[in-house]
């Protein structure tokens, strides 16, 4: 590349511009372009420049000596502030995002604002790098952002405000989201799958938002808590954030009214959730608005006569795996079953419901849980054995008793005797290794309803990515807009993952060799118009490399190469 002085003449005079010849990949050959107009010679003198053209003759070849000299101290550079390295493992992430066209709209909403930066740009930014290398916001800007391998153009306070924006837009981003994934692959919510989970926050002081509540992880600092709804496929469509100490329960039927309302889902979806969403109002809500449901139950709760179904053998059928061993046993029975509840009046009502309940015994889940039994009880021995505090006793508190009694064992009202509650221990064992699960859908065959409920992992794996792959916590921001759209950022990334898994790969590879190709697909520079591979082979990039005709396993790449991966359409 150098400069050059161009001088035009026409009627009015000679014009001044300063010109660039660059190398044009498209052309494969040199091109110029306008690099700084500079006006009329005439007009120059009169402003008082004696010799225009000798002036920016000058500047031309200071141009240039620049540019050699740039140049040079680019080839000799070893170690720098500048790394040639550049993240590029992000790029199907890129495509789909792309091709979805969403930036249309979030460039319609922006035209409320004042801002001097593209906030979809900015957010999608965020995406990549938080798929990428997630950490800190400041340390996102200043380390990861860089090495991406197209130019972002926002500030770090850009960053801040345009992330607060988002958050107190979320729901209007996620239903452009929905918007555009409907139209190019379609949602299936023929069944919908509904959890909660909970994100801590390490201050010591509460908020309106971030709440003290039960948290996953049994931390005390305060909560923010998310509920997520998947379709039927396991794609993400819907969130819902809200402070730490609200109950989990009534947030199923507000994030379904609001999906279903947001994306003019209509006809009838089955809800699947577990026991902890499983409540006679939630069930109502689903079978009022013409839906069905799939919910788990616990069995220690169950009425002493369905506790006896459940433990009778008879009716069980083993499902074995192709090495003749049982995975586990299961049966089914459908009936009207005795709703208890109490009314806007506050009255107990009850209501028969007509439902199908599938009990399932696991083996291995039985034995883990007797094990987890047994160390419960050693416990309460212990501390009994001690005369610990009841406050001490914790979760091994439902296998003793606490009975007011004197020095002769006389129960009184002073110090309490502590007892080990033998029928507990024995009922707990008993009932170990079962589940039971309660559906509207009474055509469904007991298999179905099983896998129905077990494709609950997904959205556990959808947390687990935002907890572990993407570092959605400890969150340190501080406002309730940022955190929003801090949460935003994370489930957009899990969005484009899943789309990434479940439509284009076709589910035939799981989130960690996406991640660990998303992380490790990185190239470096050599010269302007070469980069080298440093990614390890895997199966997954030979792969994706045969799936997409992209040259993801070559050493050497030129920009055309990258262009081409960077532009690519699924």
């Amino acid at each position: 590349m150098s400069y050059f002085l161009k001088k035009t003449n026409n009627k009015k005079g000679t014009y001044l511009q300063i010109y660039e010849s660059y190398y044009d990949p498209g052309r494969k050959g040199g091109a110029h372009r306008s690099y700084k107009p500079i006006g009329y010679v005439h007009e120059l003198q009169k402003k008082g420049m004696e010799d225009p053209i000798a002036f920016y003759s000058e500047e031309v070849q200071r141009l240039n000596q620049e540019y050699r000299l740039n140049k040079q101290k680019e080839k000799e550079r070893q170690i720098g502030e500048e790394s040639p390295e550049k993240l590029l493992g992000y790029f199907p992430l890129k495509n789909i995002n792309d091709s979805l066209h969403c930036k249309k709209y979030m460039d319609f909403m922006q035209t409320a604002t004042d801002f001097r930066f593209n906030v979809f740009d900015m957010a999608s930014a965020l995406v990549y790098a938080r798929a990428v290398q997630p950490c800190s916001k400041s340390k996102t800007f200043m380390d990861v952002i860089p090495k991406l391998f197209e130019e972002h153009r926002f500030s770090l306070d850009q960053l801040y405000s345009g992330l607060a924006y988002i958050g107190s837009e979320y729901e209007k981003i996620i239903e452009i989201y929905n918007h555009q994934v409907a139209a190019k692959y379609g949602f299936d919510t023929s069944q919908t799958y509904f959890d909660c989970t909970n994100f801590y926050f390490e201050i010591d002081q509460e908020d309106d938002f971030r709440r003290k509540g039960k948290s996953k992880e049994n931390r005390t600092e305060p909560l923010v808590s998310m509920g997520l709804l998947l379709d039927a496929h396991q794609i993400p469509v819907g969130m819902k954030l809200y402070p730490g100490n609200e109950s989990e329960k009534p947030v199923i039927r507000n994030v379904i009214d609001d999906l279903k309302q947001r994306s003019h889902i209509t006809g009838r979806t089955v809800q699947v959730a577990d026991k902890g969403l499983n409540c006679f109002n939630n069930i109502l809500h689903a079978l009022k608005d013409g839906d069905g449901y799939i919910f788990s139950k616990s069995v220690k709760t169950l009425p002493e006569t369905e506790k006896t179904w459940v433990l009778l053998e008879n009716d069980y059928v083993d499902i074995k795996n192709k090495k003749g061993e049982v995975l586990y046993r299961i049966k089914e029975c459908v009936d009207d079953f005795t709703y208890r509840y109490t009314n806007d009046k506050g009255q107990g009502k009850s209501v028969k419901l007509r439902e199908k309940r599938i009990v399932t015994f696991n083996p291995k889940l039985a034995e883990k849980q007797r094990h987890e039994i047994n160390r419960q009880v050693e416990k309460a021995k212990n501390l009994r054995a001690c005369e610990a505090k009841k406050s001490e006793y914790g979760d091994s508190a439902k296998y003793v008793t606490f009975i007011a009694a004197n020095k002769k064992g006389e129960k009184t009202d002073n110090k309490i005797k502590v007892e080990m509650n033998g029928e507990a221990i024995r009922k707990a064992k008993e009932l170990a290794g079962f589940n039971m699960i309660v559906t509207s859908e009474i055509h469904m065959s007991a298999p179905e309803i099983y896998t129905a409920y077990h494709n609950l992992w997904r959205i556990e794996e959808s947390f687990r990515i935002m907890k572990s792959q993407l570092d959605a916590r400890p969150v340190y921001l501080q406002k309730e807009e940022t955190i929003i759209g801090h949460f935003l950022i994370c489930y957009l990334t899990v969005l484009l993952t899943r789309l990434l898994q479940i439509h284009v790969l076709k589910d035939n590879y799981g989130t960690e060799e996406i991640f660990h190709f998303i992380r490790d697909f990185r190239i470096a520079r050599v010269s302007d118009r070469k980069y080298i591979n440093l990614a390890r082979s895997s199966s997954f990039i030979k792969g994706l490399a045969v799936k997409t005709g992209l040259p993801l396993t070559s050493y050497f790449l030129g920009n055309e190469d990258i262009n081409k991966m960077l532009s690519h359409r699924f």
